[in-house]
This record gives structure tokens, sequence and C-alpha cells, in this order.
């Protein structure tokens, strides 16, 4: 998952081992925690997350910006859509981060040599695999039906076939699943669970709080107790992790109380997505164990793009933000009037506990949220425009992105849409068509019944048939000046797919650039769901691309079809002011 020749960002588990009870208060800080997301196999069980292979390919590449150390992909062999992102994942080369992928151990009675669940986490190529294990006694009898002494085989047998060079000589680490629930139950058995798993190769163990019923002096007192017994046992080389779940509310002090314990190693989710109430969130504890407790988690320019990341996740997830998010939520180092403000006026850090630009979020005064000149001349520079010396030019944009959003629009995740924005206060920006109307109608055919034009009829259907007998179909007219004036009809499987199909046409008649770009991505969200009505605000953010480059733009507005069509034809706009192609457009 790594180019040839570039070196792999390890740090030596001895340097983020814990050692021992107590012994996180005179730890060294910048002691290195590791970070594990495993959003897109934990987090994706969240009701109304469904991630296509597209989407974990695109979070793969925010997760490894961001620079955490494992990516957790999914479970191969399991379910058919992580075995094909496994796959494609082997043609995008991580940078930071190493993958994971994501299994149990073999069945009761199995040998690993002949199960296929454990030959597909092994055909992954992921160089690191999670196995899931039982460590509760009352799960191995009830729910494997097994007994203890078999389960602890197959925890020995799997990591030992799974690390073995001869198989593929992966990294192994196990998440003990009802780790501290066991305790509870039998104070002994999920230790040797762990002890099982150490001897036979594991690199990590993680105890898990499966149902997210435990609190912080709970967690702290059982990883304290298993790291002592690992270090007795010889294994101090081997890393002590722990997930957690938020179901009482504590999943991130849950996490934050073990590496004060000894663990080295924190999964968890961004955003906190995930079943039921969700997993720690894996911003907040980074934030927490750099900013706030010393541990050296991600590289310190990362911490910039918390922000970010919380949202561009959001936008992949079509999961609308929790504004009262710790540190990356909108409303985070937000102040209203009054005795506040007049404080904040003297002096901001009296009423927040850090800068919030240290975590790529802003402060807020009463409702709106304003993009600074500074923050609008590092983006131009990322684009290629120098604002140096133009700082009226930065100070406009900034103003103009502020009325914007305060409609709705969003630039975090709509590149494409800033950028326009940018050049055209430049004056930089090429004008390509003149709109002069365009139209799109929706309706409903009834199908012949028997007989008829099987090929025809039977694949209109397939594109749309909303039930038996009726066919759904779209068609969008399209009127544009470029050189000439140009009419183009399409039809589409629905509104928007016949608007791109039509203007992609008219534009190809002079531009046949154009005739490259295809809409990948279409998301709508109610930006007031509290009036969610047929007249509520609505955005639509697409991405596009030509097969070479993808971008993003946005489109805001009341009407569904009318914000699609404005992201549509920013997205043209920009896909060929990006290639360089001369306008033909002749200016009234």
């Amino acid at each position: 998952m790594r180019p040839a020749g570039q070196p792999r960002i390890r740090v030596p588990r001895s340097e983020r081992r814990a050692q021992g009870r107590g012994r996180a208060a005179t730890l060294s800080r910048m002691e290195h925690v590791v970070l594990y997301d495993t959003t897109l196999r934990d987090g994706a069980q969240q009701e109304g997350i469904s991630l296509s292979v597209a989407d974990k390919l695109a979070a793969l590449r925010i997760l490894d910006d961001l620079g955490v150390d494992v990516i957790e992909g999914g479970w191969p062999g399991a379910i058919p859509k992580d075995t094909e992102f496994f796959r494609a994942a082997a043609r995008h080369p991580l940078v930071h981060a190493r993958l994971a992928a994501f299994g149990a151990t073999v069945r009761p009675g199995a040998d690993p040599a002949f199960d296929p669940q454990v030959a597909a986490l092994r055909d992954s190529g992921a160089p690191i695999i999670t196995l899931v294990a039982k460590s509760d006694p009352r799960h191995v009898e009830r729910a494997l039906r097994t007994t203890r002494e078999e389960n602890l085989r197959m925890v020995t047998d799997t990591v030992a076939w799974l690390s073995d060079p001869a198989n593929g000589g992966a990294e192994v680490m196990v998440d003990l699943e009802h780790f501290f629930d066991g305790l509870a139950a039998d104070p002994d058995y999920g230790i040797d669970v762990m002890l099982a798993a150490a001897r036979a190769g594991a690199g990590a163990v993680i105890p898990c709080d499966t149902n997210g019923g435990n609190l912080p002096g709970a967690i702290a007192r059982s990883i304290a107790r298993a790291r002592t017994a690992l270090d007795e046992a010889g294994f101090a080389r081997v890393t002590m992790g722990i997930h957690t779940h938020n179901d009482t509310g504590c999943a991130v002090a849950n996490a934050l109380a073990a590496v004060e314990a000894g663990a080295r190693h924190v999964q968890g989710t961004i955003n906190g997505y995930g079943e039921r109430t969700g997993n720690a969130n894996l911003l907040t504890c980074l934030a927490n164990l750099q900013v706030k407790m010393g541990y050296e988690v991600v590289p310190a320019g990362s911490l910039a793009h918390l922000g970010e990341v919380s949202r561009r996740m959001s936008e992949l997830t079509n999961i609308v933000p929790f504004p009262r998010e710790p540190y990356t939520g909108a409303s985070a180092f937000a102040h209203k009037a009054g005795l506040h403000a007049s404080a904040i006026r003297v002096d901001p850090g009296l009423y927040q506990h850090i800068d919030p630009e240290t975590v790529g979020n802003g402060m807020r005064m009463l409702v709106s949220e304003m993009a600074g000149r500074s923050s609008i001349e590092l983006k131009a520079r990322e684009l290629g425009v120098d604002l140096a010396g133009r700082p009226g030019v930065a100070q406009e944009v900034a103003r103009v992105v502020k009325e914007r959003e305060a409609q709705g629009y969003t630039y975090d995740a709509a590149d494409a849409s800033f950028e326009l924005l940018l050049r055209d206060q430049l004056g930089l920006l090429p004008r390509y068509a003149r709109v002069e109307s365009w139209k799109v109608t929706s309706g409903e055919q009834a199908l012949p019944r028997g007989g008829g034009d099987a090929g025809g009829a039977d694949a209109r259907a397939g594109r749309g048939q909303a039930r038996t007998g009726v066919l759904a179909e779209s068609e969008a007219t399209v009127k544009i000046h470029t050189g000439h004036r140009h009419i183009r009809t399409a039809e589409g499987n629905g509104p928007v797919n016949a608007l791109d199909n039509a203007l992609r046409a008219a534009l190809a008649r002079d531009y046949p650039e154009a005739s490259a770009t295809r809409l990948t991505d279409f998301r709508v969200r109610i930006l007031d769901p509290q009036h969610a009505g047929t007249d509520a605000t609505i955005r639509v953010l697409i991405s596009l691309t030509d097969g070479t480059r993808t971008w993003s733009t946005v489109g805001v507005g009341t009407d569904v079809i009318e914000a699609s069509w404005e992201a549509l034809f920013d997205g043209y706009w920009w896909g060929l002011a990006a290639s360089g192609v001369r306008s033909l457009l002749i200016e009234l």
C-alpha cells in the first residue's frame, strides 16, 4: 500500500507501549499513541450510512492525509463490497497510514489453513489483519456454542497462521470483544484470551467495551491490570489498545482513561459514527491526546485540518454535522452577545479553552461564521493564485463567502465552486456559455400489457420503473449560446441525469472537451430540517470527472432541480477552465 522505495513511518513499539499501572502520569510526553480508524467498517454500521467502494476510496485519502496510523477498510471475504474495496485500494498507495482488514477467528473445530474466511483476510493484501475474538465466557458458551478451551485454541491457531511468514506474515491485532463485561463475569478468562493472542504472535491486543456500558474508572482499572499481565508474562512489546462505544456518553472519556492507564492504541471513528449511539469520536480523542495531554498522535500540521476532515467525511456519509461536536463543530467556538462578547473583544482566550484555529475551526460571534482573509489567501495559494499584496481582493472574497455560506453554500467540499468565485473576483475567469433557458419535465408512461418491444420497453423499465406497468421518464431541453446558439434535448434516469446529458451535448458542440465530463456523485441535503417542507432550502453537492481529475461544485435553492442546475453548470464551467479551453463566447 506504499510506493516503492518510500520509507514506512512507524514508531517502534518500545517507544509507544505502556509501562504498567500508574506510569502514564510520569511518562515523557510526546510519546506516540497509535490512531486506528474504523470509520469504514464499524462507523459504516450506523443507521443511514452506506458507503460505496468509491466513497471508501475517497475516505482513504482523507484519513491518510490526516496522518492516522491504521485505517480499517472492512471485512473482505464476508462482504463482497469490502473484498472489491481491498482490490481497488491496492492501486492507491498510502503515505502515512497502513491498511487493516477486519475478520473473525477460525470457527469452532476448524483449521485456519482450510477456512475460506481466514484465507480471504490473507488474500486481501492488507499489511495488518485485525481479528475479533470472544473474551467474555458467556459469549463463548452461548453465542459461539463452544468451550472456553476451544475458543483459546481458535484465537491461538488463527493468529499464528496469519502471522506466519509462510502465509504472508501479516501484522495481527486482536480485538477482545466484550472484554470489560467479561471480566465482571469472570475476572480471569479475558486475560487468558489476551495472553493467548500475545503468545501466538499478536502485535497489539485491544480490549473492547462492545456494549458501551462501562465508565472511565472501571476502564482504567481493567486496562492497568491487563497491561501488567502482559508485562509480567514477558510481552512488554505488545501494544495495549482500547475500543469504546458511546452508550453511556463516555466513549471519549473511556478512551482517554485507558491511555492514562497504559493503552497506546486508540480505535474510533470520524465524528463518532457507529451503531446505536456511536463509537469514540477519533477527532475528539486525537485533539485531547495531542493538545491537552501532550502525546504525539498525528503530525503537528494535521491538527489544523481536523475541522476540514470532519466536514469532508460528513459530506461523504451524507450525515448532517452535529454543530456542538467538540473541537470541530460549527458551534464549538460560537459566542452570543453580552458579557462574553465584551470579554472576547479584550481577549478571545478568556472564554475559549484553546485557539480554535489550532484544530481548523474558527470563533463565531452571533450566528454566522466568517472566513478570514488569511484563510482565503492560503486557499488561493493552494489553487495557484497569489493574493500577496492584494488584501482588498481577499477581503472581498471573504465577504462573499460569508454571505453565500449564510445562504447555505459550503466550500469545504466544493473546491471547484470556490475557485470559480475567486477567479471571478480577480477577473481571471473565462466565460464559455450564456444560458438562454433550460427546462425539464418528468412523468409516467403506461407500458403495454404483454407483447410489445421487449428490448425497448424492458430496457427503459430498468432505467426508471416505479411500479409494475408504469415507466418514469425525464426529458430536459437546454438552450445556450457559445460561438453559436445551441438547443439540445436529452432523456435521462431522472431530471438531473436528463439535464446533465442535455448540457453536455450542448457544450460539446463547440467545446469537445466537455464530452469527457461525467457526473460521479450527487448529494442532496435539506438545510433547515425544522422547516423541511417543499419550500425548504436545499443544498446540492455534485462530483464530476473527466477521467483524470475529479472536482466538486455546490448549488443552493428552494428547488432541488434549480440547485442541481447551478451545481452542474458550474461543474462544466470549471472543467473547461481547468483544461485551458479557449472561450468562443461572443459577449453581447
